[in-house]
């Protein structure tokens, strides 16, 4: 399951995002916001987070309007590793380098058709699992 949460920036491109995860036969749980009104970026934040470390959903997906908010609150969380990505490169490189759990994006910096092919390329994008890579990882959990 996918969690995916935003702020009222990030509400329209996330209601695209939920109806492209469906359609490729994800399962999703909104933790909300459900409207454009102005809001409070951590509450989504930290929900999402919430699911992602008590295994409630295997992955994450965050917006606001830049990405970056949501990033920093969701990386407070011990075992978090969101990704503010703005390309398919960083994407892919969070997911095969950092085995990121949690992708961060700005719908006011990032156009829905580009953000679909992100979030495509970090849901489909495996860990590589190198030992160079579990060994940096391990040393962001110290």
């Amino acid at each position: 399951m996918i969690a995916i949460g935003s702020d009222h920036g990030g509400f329209a491109l996330k209601a695209e995002i939920i109806d492209h995860l469906q359609k490729r036969g994800f399962e999703v749980k909104d933790f909300g916001t459900y409207s454009e009104a102005s809001c409070d970026y951590p509450v989504y934040a930290k929900a999402v987070a919430k699911a992602v470390t008590a295994g409630e959903c295997e992955k994450g997906i965050l917006i606001c309007g830049t990405g970056i908010g949501v990033s920093i609150t969701a990386n407070k969380f011990r075992g978090i590793r969101a990704a503010l990505c703005g390309d398919c490169f960083s994407a892919e490189a969070t997911r095969l380098h950092n085995d990121a759990n949690i992708l961060a994006m700005g719908a006011r910096v990032t156009g829905p058709g580009l953000a679909l092919k992100i979030v495509d390329t970090f849901l489909d994008t495996p860990f590589s699992g190198d030992e160079r890579h579990i060994r940096r990882i391990s040393m962001i959990e110290e």
